[in-house]
């Protein structure tokens, strides 16, 4: 069974830092095209940036700059490196990893990490 989890959220005050990680585990041949997403309440979720299998990296305007993600893939991990945290940047990260099983590739999700940013 496949699993993407994710730790590293919690509180952090504006223009501080943290760090996300996400790790797909289980019964999977390779892993495609990983990302991170975020849901602020009331609003839709939005990509944040995506990494392909070689490390080209796609940024949202509003992060571009201040957020960095690198990707691992012996330890099919991603982390997510936040600097210059906004209020705004207050979100569920999600990650989504979109991995080959059994010659099929899917889109797994993880359960979510809380960003909060606030003085």
């Amino acid at each position: 069974q496949v699993q993407v989890v994710e730790s590293g959220g919690g509180l952090v005050q504006p223009g501080g830092s943290l760090r996300l990680s996400c790790t797909a585990s289980g019964a999977l041949f390779s892993i495609d095209d990983m990302a991170w997403y975020r849901q602020a309440p009331g609003s839709q979720r939005e990509l944040v940036v995506s990494v392909t299998s070689s490390g080209s990296a796609n940024y949202a305007d509003s992060v571009k700059g201040r957020f960095t993600i690198s990707r691992d893939n012996a330890k099919k991990t991603v982390w997510l490196q936040m600097n210059n945290l906004k209020p705004e940047d207050t979100a569920v990260y999600l990650c989504k990893a979109e991995i080959v099983v059994l010659q099929q590739t899917r889109e797994f999700w993880g359960q979510g990490t809380q960003v909060t940013v606030s003085s």
